[in-house]
């Protein structure tokens, strides 16, 4: 299945090659979980602040237990800090 992964700020040096500026469209096995998906790309979990799935937040912890559904839209940001 197909789902369109964007990562921002520093998690953008683990997209694969295909990707254009933050966003790259991948093939995921079905039932594949965010966080089976962002293991394979080795996106360090510590790195991982922010999640949502088209637009709908899901919890840190639950991203092991979040399957992707085909088409969906995955977006995960890295904790920030500003001033």
């Amino acid at each position: 299945m197909t789902v369109t992964l964007k990562l921002f700020a520093t998690l953008s040096r683990y997209l694969p090659e295909n990707a254009e500026r933050n966003v790259a469209r991948i093939e995921v096995p079905e039932g594949a979980t965010i966080g089976s998906v962002l293991d394979g790309l080795g996106v360090p979990r510590e790195a991982v602040h922010m999640v949502l799935v088209d637009g709908r937040h899901v919890p840190v912890e639950e991203i092991d237990s979040t399957p992707l559904e085909n088409g969906r839209t995955l977006a995960v940001w890295p904790p920030v800090a500003g001033g």
